[in-house]
C-alpha cells in the first residue's frame, strides 16, 4: 500500500500524525468551548483561538475537522442550540484561515505574517456573519443577533490575536516545521 501523504501546508507526511494532530486541536476546541469568561451581558468563548491557530498550521481538511466537527460536537455536548450554526460557520472560518494563511508560506516572514493576519481577519468575518445570520435564524429574531453582535466582534478579535501570539511569539509555527522535517 502507497503511503499516502496529505497536501498540507507543512507537508505532512504521516497519515497518523495527521490524524493525532487534527484529533489533539478538535479535543481543545471542544474543551474551549465548554465554558467562556464572563463579561457583562454574557461570555467569550476561548474556542476561536484555538480554531485559527488549527487553521494557521493544519490543512484545510484538518482545519475544517477542527473548527467546524469540533464546534459542532462541542455545541452537541454543551449548548445544542446553535450545533449546525457552528459546523458551518467555524468550518468555513477554518478552511478560509488555512487557504489564505498557507499562500505566504515559503516567503519571507513578513509576507507570511501579512498572509497570516489576513486569513484570520477573514475568518473572523466569516464567523461573526455567520453567528449573526445563525442566531437570527436559530432564534428567530434579529434583536437577539443583534445584543449578541459585539460579544461575536470581541470573540474573534481575541481568536485573531491569541492565534497570531501562538502562532509567532510562543513560536509553535517553527516546532509545527521541525515537527515535519524530523518525520
Amino acid at each position: 500500500m502507497e503511503n499516502v501523504q496529505a497536501k498540507a501546508p507543512l507537508k505532512t507526511t504521516n497519515r497518523a500524525k495527521w490524524i493525532a494532530l487534527t484529533g489533539l486541536f478538535m479535543a481543545f476546541n471542544i474543551i474551549m468551548s465548554s465554558f467562556g469568561i464572563p463579561v457583562p451581558g454574557g461570555h467569550l468563548y476561548l474556542c476561536d483561538a484555538i480554531i485559527c491557530t488549527a487553521a494557521l498550521l493544519l490543512d484545510p481538511v484538518a482545519a475544517f475537522i477542527v473548527g467546524g466537527v469540533g464546534s459542532f460536537l462541542g455545541d452537541m455536548l454543551f449548548y445544542p442550540a446553535p450545533m449546525f450554526v457552528s459546523l458551518v460557520t467555524h468550518g468555513l472560518q477554518a478552511v478560509a484561515i488555512s487557504l489564505i494563511a498557507s499562500r505566504g508560506r515559503g516567503q519571507d516572514q513578513l509576507k507570511h505574517f501579512s498572509s497570516s493576519l489576513i486569513g484570520t481577519l477573514v475568518g473572523a468575518v466569516i464567523m461573526v456573519v455567520g453567528y449573526t445570520l445563525g442566531k437570527t435564524f436559530v432564534y428567530s429574531t434579529f434583536e437577539y443577533a443583534m445584543i449578541k453582535l459585539p460579544y461575536e466582534i470581541a470573540q474573534a478579535l481575541l481568536g485573531v490575536v491569541a492565534s497570531l501570539l501562538l502562532y509567532y511569539k510562543a513560536g509553535l509555527g517553527k516546532i509545527f516545521q521541525r515537527m515535519e522535517y524530523n518525520s
